[in-house]
């Protein structure tokens, strides 16, 4: 058996920061080191303490954008000499893959960041935006161009990197879902924690504007269900004042522990997600894992991830009365679509997902 290529990933987001993308370098890394591989983690450093093979660099919080850090690019020393430089995104940190110690080394590629939706949040006037998406769109181009592949997590999101320009290769590749950690769990002692009963939709992640979640409150003002959300983020004070504005029955978990999040995922009997900006939308996979169907939006990579009729339903951005219509369908036929959604956990699994990227590094070698 070929011994897996040496891997060194920048990234310019990592633990003890909580996103997609975080937990997916950390779940890749553990696979690869799993099949006899190394990979190393070059990050910003924080309140975290790394493993062998983790690389802090210095940094500071970045005051546009919660839970993000800069970080000045740099290599550390006791970074592995590597076959593969893999960039997690084009930014601070991630910028240094572009840089490797010699020409032997190939380059790959992974567009994580959402670009169109941080410049909106990161935008305080709206005369500034297109400013910021041209400089950031001719950045990312030129960055990408220096890579041999780029991998974006979902076709959508590949065909958005090819609309900027970019000349490399670009390959859709899943990120994929740890489903032994996400799978089916007994909520009874969550549901007690938190004093939830009865009919649950909820949603988990970041409480940002770009997210839409004021829509999920909306459609949650006529259904008979209690409203569970799960994350922190800029949008919550608005959220919480919202949902006392329209009556809804809504328990605001704040940040929740990842042990804690297959109980979260069981104890729904609907996963709402009304984000039109995702790359993939992995929380509704990690949801579906769970025996969960999910409702999305109709836009962005959603139209992917949530299979219409077959793991759960989508409907038109904005559309409160589709979106509401969508949850008490998915109610209504929960145990059909929950049956689609175990039949499937394999396809989604994080070992598939590492497979594909195995192939992408053996491309650029």
């Amino acid at each position: 058996m070929t011994e897996p290529p040496a891997v060194a990933a920048f990234t310019d987001t990592y633990l003890p920061t909580v996103n997609g993308a975080t937990y997916t370098v950390r779940t890749w890394r553990e696979c690869w080191q799993s099949r006899g591989g190394r990979m190393d983690v070059v990050y910003p450093d924080a309140d975290y303490e790394p493993e062998p093979g983790e690389h802090p660099v210095a940094s500071l919080d970045f005051p546009f954008y919660e839970g993000y850090r800069l970080a000045v690019p740099h290599a550390p020393r006791g970074v592995v000499a590597p076959d593969v430089v893999h960039a997690h995104s084009p930014f601070s940190v991630a910028s240094r893959a572009t840089a490797t110690p010699d020409d032997t080394t190939r380059r790959s590629s992974s567009p994580t960041t959402r670009r169109r939706a941080s410049t909106r949040s990161t935008s305080h006037r709206d005369a500034v935006a297109p400013a910021v998406e041209r400089v950031s769109a001719a950045w990312e181009r030129w960055f990408l161009d220096r890579a041999d592949l780029v991998l974006a997590p979902s076709e959508r999101t590949a065909g958005r990197v090819r609309d900027l320009g970019v000349a490399t290769p670009v390959t859709a590749l899943p990120n994929g879902v740890d489903i032994d950690f996400f799978e089916p769990t007994d909520a009874s002692d969550f549901r007690e924690r938190y004093d939830l009963s009865g009919t649950l939709v909820g949603y988990t992640g970041r409480h940002g504007y770009e997210k839409r979640l004021r829509d999920l409150v909306d459609a949650a003002a006529d259904l008979d269900a209690t409203l569970v959300l799960g994350g922190d983020g800029p949008a919550r004070d608005d959220l919480e004042t919202r949902a006392r504005e329209r009556g809804v029955d809504a328990r605001f978990l704040g940040f929740l522990p990842r042990e804690e999040l297959p109980a979260f995922y069981s104890a729904l009997d609907v996963f709402a997600f009304p984000s039109p900006v995702e790359t993939q939308g992995l929380v509704a996979l990690e949801a579906n894992a769970c025996g969960t169907p999910a409702v999305g939006a109709d836009a962005g990579a959603l139209i992917e991830t949530v299979d219409d009729g077959e793991t759960g339903y989508r409907y038109p951005v904005g559309d409160v009365a589709a979106f509401r219509d969508a949850i008490e369908r998915a109610l209504d036929e929960r145990d059909a679509l929950a049956a689609t959604c175990l039949d499937r956990r394999e396809e989604v699994s994080v070992s598939q997902a590492v497979d594909r990227l195995e192939a992408a590094y053996d491309r650029v070698r």
